[in-house]
This record gives structure tokens, C-alpha cells and sequence, in this order.
């Protein structure tokens, strides 16, 4: 039995410690906002925030995750949390999604480096790129998402 502290409740899991977390949260938790994509952490589609940073969930067991804090989509998208608020919004004046299967994985690392963005600086292009760097879009919407990371930023600033 393993505990997660996830989204800020405990949670008590019956699985192997090598059970990555996506599997988790997804089938035993009932979470489904973290999506499976590749399973190899090449996608981003997995990504949940571990303690306040963005990590592929489907390569990480629960064993590294124990004691720690979870923060899955589900989280970052009801409204209480500020920078998650800003971002989804965001995404909706630019029109991101298309497909819409990876954007739960974009908008975690989005809210992820945005956490980490000094209070009043703006992140250059560069700064954006780097930080969505390993979540791939299909549908090709990474200038909506860059546009969507910025804006959010100034909303924060």
C-alpha cells in the first residue's frame, strides 16, 4: 500500500511501487485529466507536477512519488489555483486546442514554468520554448501555445 498525497488529499493505493503514477491516478484514483500518449516520456501528454515541477508521470513509479506532492490537471484547472486560472483562460482567447489531447500535458508544464517566472518579468519566446520543450502537439498548435504561455504571463505580471 502506497500514499499519495495528491491535489491535497491522501490517498491510499494498492499497486506495485514500480506503478507509474499515470496508471495511478488514472485507474485506480479515477483521474483521467493526465492522458497516456507514448509511455516513454518522449510526449508530455503524462505530465503532472511532483512538488511543484512538471514530470512525465508515465515513467515515474509511485515508489519516488510517496510522501511528495501530486498536482494533476484536475487540480490546476478548478479555479483556486491563480496561475492555472491564467493559462486556461489563456488558451481560450488563443484558440490552442485543436485536438485537445495533449493540453492537459501543456497547460501542467505551462503552470509549472510559469510558478517559476520572477513576479513582474515577462519570458522571452526563447524562455517559453525551452519550457514547453518535450510536449508534442500533433495538431501543430505551438505558435497558439506560445502565444497562450505569454499572454498568461502578462495576465500574472
Amino acid at each position: 500500500m502506497t500514499t499519495l498525497h495528491v491535489n491535497g488529499k491522501d490517498h491510499q493505493v494498492d499497486a506495485d511501487p514500480s506503478t507509474p503514477i499515470l496508471w495511478a491516478l488514472r485507474d485506480t484514483l479515477g483521474m483521467t485529466g493526465t492522458k497516456f500518449g507514448c509511455g516513454a516520456a518522449l510526449c508530455g501528454a503524462c505530465t503532472v507536477h511532483l512538488n511543484g515541477q512538471a514530470i512525465r508521470s508515465c515513467v515515474t513509479p509511485i515508489s519516488a512519488a510517496a510522501g511528495q506532492k501530486i498536482t494533476t490537471i484536475e487540480a490546476v484547472t478548478d479555479g483556486s489555483d491563480k496561475v492555472g486560472k491564467a493559462v486556461r483562460e489563456a488558451w481560450v482567447r488563443h484558440d490552442v486546442a485543436q485536438c485537445g489531447y495533449c493540453q492537459s500535458g501543456q497547460i501542467m508544464s505551462a503552470t509549472a514554468f510559469l510558478k517559476t517566472v520572477a513576479p513582474g518579468k515577462l519570458p522571452t519566446e526563447a524562455e517559453i520554448d525551452s519550457a514547453m520543450a518535450g510536449n508534442i502537439c500533433r495538431c501543430g498548435t505551438y505558435a497558439r501555445i506560445r502565444a497562450a504561455v505569454a499572454d498568461a504571463a502578462k495576465t500574472l505580471a
